[in-house]
């Protein structure tokens, strides 16, 4: 039986037994198995992970483990830029897609301005396909999803409350300069453009006409945006979100 060391950083130890997290800890292995595959055993979707170093030397996931390796393993390092160690681009146009358990989440990250794809009817085939053919990062909280082996880009989404959820994916890839509100349509994600009051005259209440001026379009729907009310709650909650890079 051989083995090796394997300690895991920041928050991969969240898939992780609480008797293993935050320490080194040996794993024993029959063969010469891919770092891949144990990193996966041991609950550790590939996704979630950005680098590996074996005994102190940056490896790939088909680097084949042998006796007495020490594994350290880190996360995604979205805020920072290691592109120069790991030979990989930083994904600053980022786009996302979320699987069917969260469409709320999927409709705060339009709000906010990001390229978000979203259908209660996708199964995770269609998500994966999706994902690898427009470059899109999957967000999901089913680990299954992330650990097929041809999604490369995903993240699992910890918690359950969808304010929650945004501010942390907005902290996990670092996406604070990014956010641009009123850009973007919260139903269908299309993009929002300018549009002349007097060409929509007719699709907007009497009270709307009479106190606001500017309006948007959606390209896509054509659903008609305006800054209401709505849209101080939509600002305080994006204070609420820098505060926290703060």
């Amino acid at each position: 039986m051989k083995k090796a060391i394997f300690r895991f950083y920041a928050e991969l130890n969240d898939f992780l037994d609480k008797s293993t997290r935050f320490k080194p800890f040996e794993y024993k292995f029959l063969g010469n198995p891919s770092v891949k595959d144990v990193i996966e055993t041991l609950g550790v979707p590939h996704t979630e992970v950005d680098l590996i170093l074996v005994n102190s030397k940056n490896v790939d996931f088909n680097y084949n483990l042998k006796d007495g390796d020490f594994v350290s393993v880190y996360p995604v390092f979205e805020s920072f830029d290691i592109s120069g160690l790991k030979g990989g681009e930083a994904l600053r146009n980022i786009k996302f897609i979320a699987d069917v358990h969260l469409g709320k989440l999927a409709r705060l990250l339009r709000i906010l301005g990001f390229d978000t794809i979203y259908k209660n009817n996708l199964n995770d085939r269609e998500i994966i396909e999706k994902s690898i053919a427009e470059k899109r990062v999957i967000l999901t909280r089913d680990m299954g999803i992330l650990k097929n082996g041809k999604v490369n880009r995903g993240y699992f989404v910890r918690s359950d409350k969808p304010r929650l959820q945004v501010k942390e994916v907005i902290r996990r890839f670092d996406l604070y300069s990014l956010i641009s509100p009123f850009n973007r349509c919260p139903i269908c994600n299309g993009e929002l453009t300018e549009v002349d009051k007097k060409s929509i005259l007719s699709a907007i209440p009497q009270k709307t006409r009479n106190h606001y001026n500017e309006f948007k379009a959606c390209r896509s729907c054509g659903k008609i945006y305006w800054r209401g009310t709505h849209f101080k709650r939509i600002e305080d909650f994006i204070k609420e979100i820098m505060a926290e890079k703060a």
